[in-house]
């Protein structure tokens, strides 16, 4: 049996079981029912006393694809937007709009708008619980848009901090922890690629608004280009906040803002570690290429045109990394792209010193930088199951505030100490490699997991055995039936092959 089993709370199409015993047709949990019911006496039901909530099979399409393109649209014009701010960054260091103000306050108004994005997510959670996801987001888009005007209004930079950090930060936050859950409840087989779809939409609208911020800002100037982007986000942000639907009722979400039990999971553990890490490269390299650009000797426009590119590689690498998440494997696929985005940096940024060679880079590292974006949905969900997934991303928010408030400073910090950006670079590669080390491990502990479950589902005679193993041996007890499929050592799971 090498189907995967992710938990008995959540069955899906690649994790069903029993099916090779019964009809082959229906849900996992009708296969799993008929293979107990052999033999003319039905068998303790592992989930036994548990909800029956925690048995909801998501419909995996239908409604759910207009929800996946209002969320890819929502991200277009909260991230994608919040990407742009390298553009009003040149704008403000070459024309000198807030005397005073030093770059490392402006990289800091870069971090704040995405930790405060994450810091008011137990809000944001706390709302969805009482009042409903459709009211957090327009709560969100009400946030975004005050930013972008009260923006347009700034005269000194403490003004910046409060709308274009704060204000716009916690808009985006709302959005965010209102949007992020959608796509897993509607998906099983097809979750990766659904939540890589939604994710590519930040990409999409880095791209177009980091060319229509210059453009509007030389035609209709600084202020007019604020409030014109706040009434854009309004009108796209408010129709796709009207037309997303959860399914929170359905699956039975805790919608707890924070869960103190899942500290006592290692794995847990390990998922806030990789996110960790990941955002103190993801955040250097989100804010620095284009000022790495003109550092190496090109233009300003070179400059916003690479860091365009590299949002054009996140728009298309996120749903790729989706798409085969769902065949290889959502910690394969998150591992093994982390890793590889920290190879670009050490390999190809370090030594791009050339437009071309550094577009080659953006369009490559784009494709892979923002890996954690498209999988965080997932392989919480794989690693924590569906009901608890709310309160888990609530506390990973939280925790990635601290690296993306001080992961651009950190990078112009580094920069400023050496008078180069390869300091930078090596900081921003070795994260990224870290982040891939510890996903690994985590990867390992849920093949120990799956080895275990499907031991026990042996034991209980809910699955069939492996051809060549069990059958044809003739009767085995309960033990013998155990042992053969026992859990793999640590240093196996670490090294072996497995979809998961």
């Amino acid at each position: 049996m090498t189907n995967r089993l992710s938990g008995l709370a959540k069955v899906d199409d690649d994790q069903r079981v029993g099916t090779d015993a019964t009809a082959g047709k229906g849900n996992g949990v009708d296969g799993i029912n008929e293979g107990a019911m052999r033999g003319g006496e039905p068998k303790e039901q592992p989930w036994e006393g548990l909800p029956e909530k925690t048995v909801d099979v998501p419909p995996d399409g239908g409604y759910g694809w207009v929800c996946v393109a209002c969320v890819a649209t929502i991200n277009g014009h909260t991230w994608g937007l919040n990407s742009s701010y390298a553009v009003f960054l040149a704008y403000y260091l070459s024309n000198n709009i807030f005397p005073n103000a030093t770059a490392l306050e402006y990289a800091f108004i870069g971090g704040l708008s995405i930790s405060q994005a994450l810091i008011i997510s137990p809000v944001a959670t706390m709302t969805t619980r009482l009042y409903g996801t459709r009211t957090t987001l327009l709560i969100g888009v009400l946030f975004e848009t005050a930013s972008f005007i009260a923006a347009s209004f700034a005269s000194e930079i403490w003004h910046l901090f409060l709308s274009q950090g704060i204000c716009f930060g916690w808009g985006m936050g709302f959005q965010f922890v209102g949007s992020v859950v959608i796509a897993p409840q509607w998906f099983t087989n097809r979750r990766s690629l659904a939540n890589g779809i939604a994710a590519a939409g930040s990409g999409l609208g880095g791209l177009t608004y980091s060319l229509a911020a210059q453009a509007m800002i030389k035609s209709i100037g600084l202020p007019w280009a604020f409030r014109t982007l706040g009434i854009i986000a309004f009108v796209v942000n408010t129709t796709c906040s009207l037309l997303i639907k959860d399914r929170n009722k359905q699956i039975g979400s805790s919608q707890l803002s924070f869960d103190y039990r899942l500290f006592k999971r290692p794995q847990f553990l390990g998922l806030l570690a990789f996110g960790f890490l990941s955002m103190l490269g993801y955040v250097v390299l989100l804010f620095s290429l284009p000022n790495y650009a003109r550092r190496v000797g090109m233009t300003a426009s070179q400059g916003s045109i690479i860091g365009a590119v590299f949002n054009l590689g996140q728009a298309l690498g996120r749903p790729p990394i989706g798409y085969f998440s769902d065949s290889l494997g959502r910690l394969n696929m998150a591992s093994s792209m982390t890793a590889l985005c920290g190879v670009f940096c050490l390999l190809i940024w370090i030594f791009a010193k050339s437009f071309g060679v550094l577009i080659l880079f953006a369009i490559l590292g784009g494709t892979v930088a923002g890996t954690y974006w498209a999988v965080v949905g997932p392989i919480t969900t794989e690693v924590i199951g569906i009901v608890d997934l709310s309160s888990a991303l609530s506390i990973t928010w939280l925790v990635l505030v601290l690296p993306t408030t001080f992961s651009e400073p950190i990078g112009l910090e580094i920069v400023a100490l050496n008078g180069t950006y390869t300091g930078a670079i090596l900081f921003t590669g070795f994260m990224y490699l870290g982040a891939a080390c510890i996903l690994w491990l985590v990867r390992a502990w849920k093949i120990g997991e799956l080895e275990e479950k499907e031991a026990n589902l042996r034991t209980e005679g809910l699955i069939r055995p492996k051809a060549g193993v069990d059958e044809g041996i003739g009767a085995q007890t309960t033990g013998q039936s155990s042992a053969i499929l026992s859990k793999s050592s640590f240093v196996k799971r670490m090294i072996m092959w497995r979809r998961v």
